[in-house]
């Protein structure tokens, strides 16, 4: 097999707004659902906020060097939607788009090709107090907000994706609560979903309508690679019920124009989707220029009558399953290596994810926008940061992604989560992602062995070997 990849294979990082960002209240941003929800005594990892993060809104220019200097030829960030629209409604406020035309101007002074994600799970907390993503209302004001940021940076933007992981925004916000607005509501995640699928179509007409016809529109979703245990009759049926709260929820409308009916089954106890308008699915379905797949380990799943089993599902800890209307299957910790997020290294995931896609969404351009892992990476007595196990997790991936452009899976590009370190959603700054290390109390940048294997990778398109040790 070949570990060439073709040219004009997009090599880049990905990050998230809240995560790197900082800069809570400048320039006229207002609170979004994860500065609320962050500052709620027991939400996050020892009561970490977003507030500073690694304070990117003012070393913008410095982060960008350091992608140059690792010969990065895209970055995939996404927009605060309370920095550019700080109640969900009405005009957008040109102090906060200023900041995105100086990162896309700064990557395209360095050939740096920037990939734009409108939403990034940081919700208006004014929409959120309106009903969030549960009401109709907010996928229309997505809308509106994709249009405004269209409008200013359509010129220099080429590449687009309306959603990043629509999943999580449901499911672990609205029905888990392990991620904001924090709501346990099985309902509510259900409602969520379609009006994140309704958004996602909106915001792709809004889109269309202002920027330059040869723009690309994208959405990037995370499915999972769901595995029953056994090949018993339970587990199958447990496999096909999670594979559609996790995959088909979203692919169906989005792809095919049409939700599964076995969900509408499954989930009949809780909702009959009156909630779905007439003509709502048709509109999820929108031309795609490519599709964004996120992977990080696969999901093995049984049938179980123990409701005090614990769930490995890999989505944090709680009380409340983000599993609506799943009350009798049981998750497992997935055999082999395990990343410090407790997630199982199995590169076997992303290319079954690849080959499933590539028959689902023929024609359509596949994209990995995010892959990567977490480890306990610390300096050495020279300040070196030596990642081995992170080198081999790239590699792996990497490997299964060749072998599914071999297999005939057409994918153009790779995105590593993340950059930098950073704030990492619930746990706070006690996981690390990033190829570049970030001292959190100096905000000093250091890039790691996987920094330097990364680059090596850009630069040539060939998979360096693996370091020993």
């Amino acid at each position: 097999m070949s570990d060439t990849f073709p040219a004009g294979f997009l090599w880049g990082t990905a990050t998230a707004a809240y995560q790197i960002e900082g800069a809570p209240q400048e320039d006229g941003r207002t609170p979004s659902i994860w500065d609320t929800f962050s500052h709620t005594p027991g939400k996050t990892e020892g009561g970490a906020t977003g507030d500073i993060a690694v304070d990117h809104y003012h070393r913008r220019a410095e982060d960008v060097r350091l992608m140059a200097d690792l010969g990065l030829n895209a970055y995939r960030f996404s927009v605060s939607w309370p920095r550019v629209q700080p109640t969900g409604r009405g005009p957008a406020v040109q102090r906060g788009l200023d900041f995105y035309r100086g990162l896309v101007d700064d990557l395209l002074g360095h050939g740096i090709e920037p990939v734009l994600t409108l939403y990034h799970w940081d919700l208006p907390q004014e929409l959120e107090a309106a009903g969030g993503w549960p009401e109709r209302e907010t996928a229309y004001r997505f809308a509106e907000y994709a249009r405004l940021v269209g409008e200013a940076l359509g010129d220099r933007v080429r590449r687009w994706t309306t959603l990043n992981e629509p999943w999580c925004s449901a499911f672990l916000g609205y029905g888990s609560g392990v991620h904001a607005p924090g709501r346990t509501d099985p309902l509510a995640a259900l409602r969520a979903a379609h009006h994140l699928n309704l958004g996602h179509g909106l915001a792709t007409q809004a889109l269309r309508s202002v920027l330059p016809a040869d723009s690309q529109v994208s959405v990037s979703l995370n499915p999972s690679c769901v595995r029953a245990r056994t090949q018993s009759p339970g587990d199958l049926d447990a496999r096909r019920r999670i594979d559609a709260l996790a995959n088909r929820v979203f692919s169906g409308p989005m792809l095919s124009g049409a939700y599964p009916e076995d969900l509408f089954a499954d989930t009949a106890r809780l909702t009959d989707w009156s909630f779905v308008q007439s003509g709502d699915e048709a509109l999820c379905k929108q031309p795609l220029d490519s599709l964004g797949i996120n992977y990080y380990t696969p999901a093995v799943v049984s049938a179980s009558t123990d409701p005090t089993a614990e769930r490995h599902d890999g989505h944090g800890a709680s009380d409340h399953s983000p599993w609506p209307g799943v009350d009798s299957i049981a998750f497992h910790q997935p055999p082999g290596e395990l990343t410090e997020m407790g997630w199982s290294v199995d590169p076997t995931g992303m290319y079954e994810l690849l080959m499933r896609y590539s028959r689902e969404a023929p024609g359509v351009p596949l994209q990995i926008t995010e892959s990567g892992a977490a480890y306990d990476d610390k300096p050495d007595a020279d300040g070196v940061v030596h990642d081995p196990e992170r080198i081999r997790y790239l590699h792996s991936h990497l490997s299964a992604v060749r072998r599914a452009m071999n297999d005939g899976a057409d994918v153009r590009g790779y995105f590593l989560w993340s950059l930098l370190d950073n704030f990492e959603w619930a746990y706070g700054y006690t996981k690390r992602f990033g190829v570049v290390r970030v001292d959190f109390d100096t905000q000093r940048r250091t890039p790691k062995s996987s920094a330097q294997w990364y680059a090596q990778l850009a630069a040539t398109g060939v998979l360096p070997d693996v370091p020993l040790g």
